[in-house]
This record gives structure tokens, C-alpha cells and sequence, in this order.
């Protein structure tokens, strides 16, 4: 696969990142974990939801430091065009009142938010300063599925208190991500035998 293919396919996964999380915002019906700690800072600080999200991205790479992790040309994507796509995003779609059309935008932006996260994982420019965080802990010894659950507990918990949104589409984000790129990521990943794939889960 060529670079100019990563690239776009980078991109389009940020992007497209950043527009599932615009889609659940406006939904109304809960937001993943870290979603939950941005927004609730977000309205305290009275700021616009992608500024929080590029702040504490930038304040998670310090954690990199002892980890030894570096920064990929995909980190620091990662770390501007969410946040930035999220603002714009937010600026430009409106909140629905009924029930129907915010189920549809939280199902919408969940599957977006799936397939996202498979294609600029598996441009392989490097990983977002979130899932950095989990392999340097994985690297250093840690279980990442424990490490993971803490934190983003941690995330949600403060973000509760803040007044970030917990619904029922927190419970569905966090139950149905991980089995939704399981199976996009060896699809959408750089290489092309897909017998060398390694599993997202190991």
C-alpha cells in the first residue's frame, strides 16, 4: 500500500473520528468514557468540546514519557484533526428532539466511530495518544485489558461528577466498540495478507 493511500485513509479515519463524536454529542444519549470526561470539562471551562479533546490528548502524551512510548506522525494527527473536526462538526449539526432520530445518530456515530478507529489504526502512522497509553502500559508488563478498564473508569467517574453525558449509549459505545473494529481492523489495515494480521486483542 502506497503512503499517499495511508495518508488518506489516516485522515479519513480522524476525521470521521471526530464526526462520531459530534454525531453522539448531538444524540443526547450518552458518550463513550474519555467523551464523558471531555464534555463534562468542556462545560465547566466553557469551552468547545474539541479544544477539551486536543487539551487532555496533549496531557496524555506526557504520560507517554515514562513509558518510553514516542509519538508517531499519526499521534499528532490524531492529537489536532479530532478535535478540531469535532468542533466544526458540533457548529454545524443541530440537536433533534425526538427519540428516533437521536437513536439513529447514536448508532450512526457509533458505527462511523468503529470504522474510523479501524482505518487510521491501520494506516499504521502510530497509535492515538489513548491507545498509546495502552500498549506502553501493555510494553511495561500490565494486562492492557485491566489497564484500559481502570482508566477509562477513571475517565468516566470524573466526567460523571463534571456533567458529561452518561446514558444508555455509554453502555452500548462500551459494550459494542471493541466488537465492531475486532473484525474492521484486519480489513482496513496496511498489509495486504490478511493471514499476517495480527489480532487486535493480543
Amino acid at each position: 500500500m502506497s503512503v499517499f493511500t495511508r495518508l488518506v485513509r489516516l485522515f479519513a479515519g480522524l476525521i470521521g473520528f471526530g464526526l462520531s463524536l459530534a454525531l453522539m454529542v448531538r444524540a443526547g444519549l450518552g458518550l463513550g468514557p474519555w467523551d464523558v470526561l471531555h464534555q463534562g470539562i468542556a462545560r465547566h471551562l466553557g469551552v468547545q468540546l474539541g479544544w477539551v479533546t486536543i487539551g487532555v490528548s496533549d496531557l496524555v502524551l506526557l504520560a507517554w514519557i515514562p513509558l518510553r512510548q514516542r509519538p508517531g506522525f499519526g499521534t499528532i494527527s490524531n492529537l489536532v484533526v479530532v478535535g478540531l473536526t469535532v468542533n466544526a462538526a458540533l457548529d454545524a449539526f443541530g440537536s433533534p428532539g425526538d427519540l428516533a432520530t437521536r437513536t439513529a445518530l447514536l448508532a450512526g456515530g457509533i458505527l462511523l466511530n468503529a470504522v474510523s478507529t479501524a482505518l487510521y489504526i491501520g494506516a499504521a502512522f502510530g497509535p492515538g495518544p489513548r491507545d498509546g497509553l495502552m500498549t506502553g502500559l501493555a510494553a511495561r508488563g500490565h494486562s492492557v485489558r485491566a489497564a484500559r478498564t481502570v482508566i477509562e473508569v477513571a475517565a468516566l467517574a470524573v466526567g460523571g461528577v463534571l456533567g458529561g453525558s452518561i446514558g444508555i449509549g455509554t453502555v452500548i459505545y462500551a459494550l459494542g466498540i471493541g466488537p465492531l473494529v475486532h473484525p474492521m481492523l484486519p480489513l482496513l489495515a496496511v498489509h495486504s495478507d490478511k493471514r499476517k494480521q495480527p489480532c487486535p486483542n493480543s
